[in-house]
């Protein structure tokens, strides 16, 4: 039984991309890992995704970019103010920036320098750099 989605995700990626695997399929498949991997397309990180149902809960082939150094999901899952980003960003990434967080907000799923542009906070869900 798998209890966290969007980790199990995360870290398939980051192994097939350490074993340079250009292309994997993942699932299951969650709303919330859907958002992300469309944060993850828009930064560059992943070159395309394609979800494809076939009436399991679907699965999602992802083509991965030489982008990538390290990913994975944030647990537990912290709530963050806007002033709360920085010890945040010094924590989970290795520079300044350098990286994104990925957070959900309630304008939804979006990095963390798109959430302080909005002056917004919300729930980490992950790290890339």
């Amino acid at each position: 039984m798998r209890h966290d989605v969007l980790a199990d995700v995360l870290s398939i990626m980051k192994n097939m991309k350490d074993r340079g695997v250009a292309e994997i399929e993942v699932k299951p498949v969650s709303g919330t890992v859907k958002r992300v991997l469309e944060v993850l397309k828009a930064e560059g990180y992943i070159s395309e995704f394609a979800f494809v149902e076939d009436k399991r809960g679907g699965y999602a082939k992802i083509k991965l970019t030489n982008q990538i150094n390290n990913v994975g999901a944030i647990k537990p899952r912290f709530s963050v103010t806007l002033e709360e980003f920085e010890s945040f960003e010094s924590r989970y990434l290795p520079a300044k920036d350098f990286g994104r967080l990925i957070v959900s907000t309630s304008k939804g799923v979006m990095t963390h320098l798109q959430a302080k542009a909005q002056q917004l906070g919300g729930v980490l869900l992950a790290y890339v750099y």
